[in-house]
């Protein structure tokens, strides 16, 4: 039996890729989470944009010339 060095780079063959990345499981939750977790950061970007009050007044004005009647 020889002794192998613990740092030395394991050689990946066919059984072993299929052992390790086969199963699946938990992959489309995972791609969900991440999908959710890149919208709550766009609708954080979003909440931050509206809060200003230059956006605000913008918005604003459009509703207000959007209702006048000419």
């Amino acid at each position: 039996m020889t002794k192998t060095d613990p740092a030395a780079p394991v050689r990946l063959t066919r059984r072993r890729a299929a052992r390790l990345f086969g199963d699946d499981t938990g992959a489309a939750t995972a791609e969900y989470a991440v999908a959710t977790m890149a919208a709550v950061a766009f609708a954080g970007l979003l909440v931050a944009i509206m809060r200003s009050d230059e956006v605000r007044g913008i918005l604003t004005d459009l509703v207000r010339r959007a209702l006048t009647v000419a």
